[in-house]
């Protein structure tokens, strides 16, 4: 049966590249995934029986669609939008919008399909969805991302809702760009449907904790990690944390509080090493307030070293590397680095941050890792709460909301850790991720038929 097994992994991702031969990230999703289901197709066949992954990878609704819009200049400009709703098996869509100018319809995908997983872990009622545009927020000003977001939101409208599809914000969509989008659904619908998005503002349902929800969540998530396999933990780490977004301040704030001293951080041009301890505020205000590149950082501090380029980030010894930038930015050659330096530890913060052969070479060499579709979790489980609490028309506490994003991300870890060990592959996170966010899709799909 296992044989049988490999051979139906393989034909299924076979017939994934050649249907979409240009789409190379989700491709790699793809795989990862299916390398994992093998033990788990051999001891249930039922699964293969009724096309459970055939259907997985194939997305319910792909939606693309132009967006039309005026700079400051009076130039009309076009970018193109997507929303991939890839899976309604356990709870309506859900998933972040990302405004980037890499945004495509293959990378859209890929992080829908890593959606359906890790909303199935959160324990929550939520499916997989994820959309976005090759639109630049960069450098554009509080006027052009108004005009764009809300010829976005034309267009968007028609699809989202709060029982079927929920976006909220990922790279490059922030309060800014959730509130303009919120404000244009509005307008169109009428009425305040709070539910239809989230990340919104704490003014208009909004949750306390949602902003940190997905740095904290990595940390805690990585933490519990250190504790139940190594007895150690983040008090007296070195860590190095890329990029400098809203995932990235708020796991740098969480390991300074859990007691790391985190030396280095990083945008899109570099990154900055601070052996004496990143200077949060200082981020937190170029980042977020300012919206300046991270290399302004040394001029406050001048002891502090910026290097152009990213990767050379991981080439800083360090106990524990949290890659909280974007797909794909810690390869192989970085890892043997963090690895001839000593690495403990690797949770993923962005999304597929570390290459397959990275993965594999981390796996080998004992180092913990804590995969995005489990580590990643705590944004999305805090927009489910947000859920939560605009359906019930009531706000909790940043406090009762931050303990119950503590209680998902150790749940998480535990269903990971037991798939692992119930399949065959104790320790390997990557595995009980997959397996774990499988059993609960594809059993929901059995319940519910050929849909």
């Amino acid at each position: 049966m296992t044989n049988q097994a490999v051979q139906y992994v393989h034909q299924i991702y076979a017939e994934v590249q050649q249907r979409d031969p240009q789409e190379p990230e989700f491709h790699q999703a793809v795989k990862e995934f299916l390398d994992c289901l093998v033990p788990v197709l051999a001891r249930h066949p039922q699964y293969m029986k009724h096309g459970i992954l055939e259907r997985l990878v194939e997305p319910e609704r792909s939606i693309s669609f132009r967006v039309p819009w005026v700079d400051d200049a009076g130039k009309v400009r076009v970018n193109r939008g997507f929303r991939v709703q890839y899976s309604s098996a356990i709870g309506p869509y859900k998933g972040g919008l990302r405004f980037h100018p890499s945004v495509y319809l293959g990378i859209i995908k890929f992080l829908g399909f890593e959606q359906i997983f890790k909303n199935a872990l959160t324990g929550l009622p939520m499916g997989g969805g994820k959309g976005g545009s090759d639109f630049d927020p960069k450098d554009k000003s509080d006027q052009e991302v108004m005009r764009f977001t809300q010829s976005f939101m034309t267009e968007l409208y028609r699809h989202i809702g709060q029982d079927t599809d929920v976006p909220a914000g990922d790279i490059g969509v922030g309060a800014r760009e959730i509130g303009y989008m919120f404000g244009q659904y509005k307008r169109i619908h009428g009425g305040h449907a709070a539910g239809v998005l989230t990340g919104k503002g704490l003014l208009y349902g909004g949750s306390l904790a949602r902003k940190e929800a997905t740095g904290y969540g990595c940390v805690y998530f990585v933490q519990e990690m250190l504790s139940s396999t190594r007895g150690t933990s983040f008090e007296g780490s070195r860590v190095v944390i890329s990029g400098s977004g809203n995932v990235s301040i708020y796991a740098i704030e969480k390991a300074q509080q859990l007691g790391a001293l985190v030396i280095a951080c990083s945008d899109s041009n570099g990154y900055i090493h601070d052996p004496q301890g990143i200077n949060l505020a200082t981020v937190k205000r170029l980042k977020e307030t300012e919206r300046l590149r991270i290399s302004e950082y040394v001029k406050e501090h001048p002891h502090a070293q910026y290097i152009e380029g990213c990767s050379g980030i991981w080439s800083l010894p360090c106990d524990i590397a949290l890659p909280c930038a974007t797909q794909n930015e810690l390869d192989l050659a970085s890892a043997r680095t963090l690895i001839l330096n000593g690495v403990q530890a690797i949770g993923e913060g962005a999304n597929m941050p570390t290459t397959i052969e990275a993965v594999e070479l981390f796996l080998e060499n004992n180092v913990l890792f804590a995969p995005a579709k489990a580590a990643n979790a705590g944004g999305v489980a805090v927009s489910g709460l947000e859920m939560s609490q605009n359906s019930m028309r009531l706000a909790w506490s940043f406090e009762e909301v931050d303990a119950k994003l503590q209680e998902i991300m150790k749940n998480i870890y535990r269903r990971t850790v037991q798939a692992a060990e119930e399949y065959g592959v104790a320790g390997n996170l990557v595995a009980g991720a997959n397996i774990a966010g499988f059993l609960k899709v594809a059993d929901t799909m059995l319940a519910q038929g050929i849909v």
